[in-house]
């Protein structure tokens, strides 16, 4: 049908005037949002005394540090805002209150107590998104958290970053205090993985590059600027001019934009047990650290600090976007070796099921399943003893280094089963008889997927190409941009010996961060199974021994060998099994239902208006 002139206009403006509201209402709520940030009627109060006066042992404190919030949370590092309120809710219905600088001030130099349940709550980098999207989280649960910031952003009035006027309004608000992750965040003595040496870079050129990093690096702080031999280029006294001028300029900042130097420092990035990687850069560092700050952070990868601690070498923990809550809780469970209380999300659907390891949330229509430290999750379907011939299909969503499997036709001692998983990017599966472990399929999802495999010298050109441009969009000049696009494009045309040419295959670490989200489609009948990845056909009607009926169980665990580029430990790991459904299998064309994680009814009709409009506002408020 053709429309005409008229009826076209109203067409298209009736369009418009949808799409105005639309972005009128996504406006609204940005705006909401940043007044609620800077502006509020609400006050922080502190702890009741009682709580502390009442507990005479050494409790300690634990210390959460995030990097950043946004409203979903769709990066590798910054928290959504509702999973931020799930964690922090979780930790304030365990009891916990937060306290101050000035508390762990009193319990050091003191000896005043701290509640049973105390909290240091810290928000890194002082990124203006986090401050708009934690402000009502934190006037909700009535917690107080330090903000940290680079004093080098005021200078560069970079927007992402709060500035000091909004730093003195939120500690205005009464729930922030400031606190400083030093003078600006820089990277010296870089090698990538084939140790080609890059230098000194600074985050922009890092977040290029940083796929084709080792561990190889340092913060400006650390150590000598070094070359590539590992001599240093710079002498003594240079190495303390240098440092010395990061701290001059932090300290004169600070003091003319603040006020005052915070108390409150996060020195990046220690764990060495020191304060830097050579012992005379630690001597320059720790004489800085104690004439300008009051406490330090010194240490990350475990939240617990008691008295015997020095008040200059403090530990925090950092967590990670994709953590489910357990997870937080786990860790925080084995750092103070405290009871904690795991969250188990619908007590209804939990019903179902038969927590042996760890620690299982039901979500929606998702399965969280979090092992124990350096060690498993397990979980069996009630009522399921008795399933033979069955169809399973589920998303498969944790980290793509550790091990999700399904377990089919298992015993009640586990010593006869079928097991199919994912474990460390390969698609597992096996038979289990009498404790005999019999491998029936292996191959890399990357294969499964049609991906071809790089080998070792394409991967070296890749990383070298990647290095070039990084240097070329951020020269300094024109000209040197030129010349690093050339070299770039030179080595990108340079031949590579393929894995079909006789090089050897490309088999780097895999990040413990990484995440994944697959959908296994297993298919066992009689003594066949078949698996498909995606769609797409992996495990082809591969023969099974066993034939007796068995129960489902799902199972996860954590792998030693994870790999980090921070070289931080996480020793928790979590199964994540989204819309895990089980049928039978019988051949007909409609099979029975024995279990489904699917939401059903008007409560999958709200869920989905959920996920739709959390999309739509999404989208507009990330193109507006």
């Amino acid at each position: 049908m053709i429309l005409g002139n008229e009826e076209f206009t109203d067409r298209k403006d009736h369009r418009k005037r949808i799409r105005v509201v639309i972005q009128i209402i996504a406006l609204l709520g940005a705006l909401a949002l940043f007044i609620n940030a800077f502006f509020t009627l609400k006050t922080y109060h502190p702890y009741s005394e009682s709580l502390a006066a009442g507990n005479s042992e050494d409790t300690g404190f634990i210390a959460l540090s995030y990097f950043g919030v946004d409203r979903m949370g769709d990066t590798s590092t910054l928290i959504g805002e509702e999973q931020l309120r799930r964690q922090l809710k979780a930790l304030r219905d365990q009891g916990y209150v937060t306290i101050t600088q000035k508390d762990i001030e009193a319990y050091y130099k003191d000896g005043k107590p701290l509640p049973q349940r105390s909290l240091f709550l810290m928000f890194e980098d002082g990124r203006r998104d986090t401050a708009i999207f934690a402000q009502d989280i934190l006037e909700e649960f009535n917690y107080k958290a330090s903000m940290m910031t680079y004093p080098e952003k005021f200078e560069k009035k970079d927007p992402k970053f709060l500035m000091p006027k909004e730093l003195k309004d939120m500690q205005e608000s009464s729930f922030w205090e400031l606190g400083s992750n030093g003078y600006r965040l820089e990277f010296i003595n870089v090698f990538d993985r084939y140790n080609n040496y890059i230098g000194e870079i600074d985050p922009l050129k890092f977040s290029m590059m940083h796929d084709y990093l080792g561990r190889r690096y340092n913060h400006f702080l650390m150590d000598y600027i070094r070359d590539k031999n590992g001599m240093p280029k710079e002498s003594y006294n240079h190495m303390v001019s240098r440092i010395g001028y990061d701290y001059e300029r932090l300290r004169d900042i600070y003091t003319e934009q603040l006020g005052a130097v915070p108390e409150l420092y996060v020195l990046m990035h220690s764990n060495t047990g020191k304060f830097g990687n050579n012992d005379r850069v630690s001597a320059v560092n720790e004489r800085w650290i104690r004439e300008l700050f009051q406490m330090n952070f010194n240490r990350e990868g475990y939240c617990f600090n008691q008295r015997n601690s020095s008040i200059y070498d403090l530990t925090r923990m950092q967590p990670q976007p994709y953590w489910p809550i357990n997870h937080l809780l786990m860790r925080i469970k084995y750092d103070i070796n405290q009871p904690i209380q795991f969250i188990q999300g619908n007590e209804e659907k939990q019903k179902k099921w038969e927590l042996i390891d760890g620690a299982s949330e039901i979500k929606e229509e998702t399965y969280l399943l979090t092992s124990l430290p350096e060690g498993d999750g397990l979980a069996r379907l009630k009522d399921s003893g008795d399933y033979t011939d069955v169809k399973v299909s589920a998303y498969l969503e944790g980290n793509s280094f550790g091990t999700q499997q399904i377990y089919l036709r298992a015993s009640d001692d586990l010593k006869r089963y079928i097991s199919v998983g994912i474990i460390n990017g390969e698609l597992i599966v096996e038979e289990v008889n009498n404790g005999d472990r019999r491998e029936l399929y292996k191959e890399k999802l990357s294969i499964i997927d049609g991906e071809k495999p790089l080998s070792v010298e394409e991967d070296k050109r890749d990383a070298e190409v990647r290095e070039l441009e990084a240097f070329a969009r951020y020269a300094p000049s024109a000209e040197e941009a030129r010349e690093y696009a050339a070299r770039a494009e030179k080595r990108r045309n340079e031949p590579a010996a393929s894995i079909e040419e006789g090089a050897d295959p490309y088999k780097g670490p895999e990040s413990f961060h990484a995440r994944q989200n697959r959908k296994l489609t297993i298919s066992l009948k009689n003594d066949t199974i078949s698996v498909q990845v995606d769609g797409k056909a992996a495990a082809a009607d591969v023969k099974v021994a066993d034939t007796q009926r068995g129960a489902l169980y799902l199972h996860a665990a954590w792998n030693k060998d994870a790999w980090s580029q921070r070289n931080l430990a996480d020793d928790v790991y979590d199964g994540i099994y989204r819309k895990l459904i089980v049928t039978s299998n019988t051949g007909e064309s409609s099979e029975k239902v024995l279990f489904t994680s699917e939401l059903q009814g008007w409560e999958k009709y709200q869920f989905r208006a959920k996920q739709v409009w959390e999309a739509v506002l999404n989208w507009f408020l990330k193109h507006l």
